[in-house]
């Protein structure tokens, strides 16, 4: 099934007639992804989650699978936002807007 909400930005030079991606945005990060296959030449996949009354959840079990596949491949990784509604551990939480980024980097998982 094609993944429908990747895009490559910031495309910097030529690889066998294709644009080499540098960055890998997935946001909102909406669903268990495998991207390991796409991370050739990528330099950084940025994840995050929706904010908005009616976001839909954002999985923290989907962002550390994405953080592992990063590793496995050396490509930086930075958890830009939480979702405003999110599960960890099993758990719904709800977070004000204004907090999203603050306690994605208080996650400390950028690699």
């Amino acid at each position: 099934m094609p993944i429908s909400n990747l895009f490559f930005i910031n495309a910097e030079e030529p690889i066998d007639g294709c644009l080499k991606p540098a960055n890998l945005p997935i946001q909102p990060l909406l669903e268990n992804l495998d991207i390991e296959k796409y991370l050739h030449g990528v330099e950084l996949v940025v994840v995050g989650g929706e904010s908005d009354r009616k976001a839909r959840p954002l999985d923290y079990d989907w962002v550390l699978n994405i953080r592992e596949q990063c590793k496995r491949q050396n490509v930086h990784f930075e958890f830009r936002q939480w979702g405003t509604h999110f599960i960890k551990d099993g758990k719904r939480y709800l977070l004000a807007v204004k907090d999203l980024c603050d306690q994605a980097r208080k996650a400390n998982i950028n690699l």
